[in-house]
């Protein structure tokens, strides 16, 4: 849930999000709803293409 609070704030779709780190939209959607867990790679890629530290993708929901 965090990822798509964040994507949201960011003013991004899932497609935009999944495009910029090389996913399918579909993936990204299962990431969002806690049915598929990232690599520590891709949660790199997600905190880079959202432009927060990866710490950010951890907090607790605002």
């Amino acid at each position: 849930m965090r990822v798509r609070q964040l994507r949201l704030a960011a003013g991004l779709t899932q497609e935009d999000l999944a495009h910029r780190c090389g996913l399918f939209r579909t993936y990204m959607s299962r990431i969002e709803t806690g049915r598929a867990n990232p690599t520590l790679t891709m949660v790199d890629a997600l905190a880079t293409s959202l432009n927060v530290p990866i710490a950010a993708l951890f907090e607790p929901e605002r």
